[in-house]
């Protein structure tokens, strides 16, 4: 796969600030299909649902059971929200390189925004950043420092790199499934493209592909969102 990312370098006059306009444009796609989607599924709601109502419902059901298995739902309640559009917008974002990747010139356009490391480590970044937040929150900067020297204070460097670690492996995790699937399909492209035997002998393996890369999207989206509570909850609770 020769190609290249389409980025708009110094802008605004500023050199070290550039913009990858792939990313920018897919995060922009996957955001506007979540919404779609919510609003579409929010709109005339009834007691017996069906549709997309339905499919919302089942998954507010099933980001509710991640919670539930992770911290108290009294305390774990509020998270809701952020589990339900963590685990819907990045198995959306997964699925755009699945259906089809679009290069124009040697430029890469369209493709998962979650194969680039910058944007699943950012999100990673505001995950961690929220459960220190959300922790300082409900118990306290007291309370909460503590828990960096408990159960004994020589341990408080492992617990700062703990906290870069996690980072790294929630983001390159995401990052790593989703760009690998990406490469093979698009050699599997151009294995069909290469000919007639090559398309028949691609065919095949591109379908099954892409139904294993769709299967891998939705346990990354699942695993990302079980991780976020399982931090959360270290975080909030007392004895963190």
């Amino acid at each position: 796969m020769d190609h290249k990312n389409p980025m708009w370098n110094d802008p605004f006059g500023i050199s070290w600030l550039d913009f990858n306009l792939s990313n920018i444009a897919m995060m922009l796609v996957a955001s506007t299909i979540v919404f779609i989607v919510a609003t579409l599924a929010a709109r005339n709601l009834q007691r017996k649902p069906t549709g997309l109502q339905n499919f919302m419902e089942w998954l507010i059901d099933f980001v509710k059971g991640i919670i539930d298995s992770t911290m108290d739902w009294n305390t774990g309640k509020r998270f809701l929200p952020l589990g339900l559009t963590l685990i819907f917008y990045i198995f959306v974002a997964n699925m755009l390189g699945v259906i089809t990747i679009v290069s124009f010139d040697h430029y890469l356009w369209w493709k998962s925004p979650t194969s680039d490391p910058s944007i699943t480590l950012t999100l990673a970044a505001m995950v961690v950043i929220l459960t220190h937040y959300y922790g300082i929150k409900l118990n306290g900067v007291k309370e909460y420092g503590k828990g960096f020297f408990q159960p004994m204070w020589f341990l408080f460097p492992l617990k700062l790199i703990e906290e870069f670690a996690n980072t790294l492996t929630l983001g390159l995790r995401l990052y790593g499934n989703i760009f690998a699937g990406e490469v093979l399909l698009g050699m599997l492209a151009a294995l069909m493209t290469s000919g007639a035997f090559g398309a028949i002998g691609g065919a095949l393996p591109m379908l099954a592909w892409q139904a294993f890369s769709t299967f891998v999207g939705a346990i990354q989206a699942f695993i990302f969102t079980m991780l976020t509570m399982v931090y959360m909850a270290h975080k909030v609770s007392h004895d963190h």
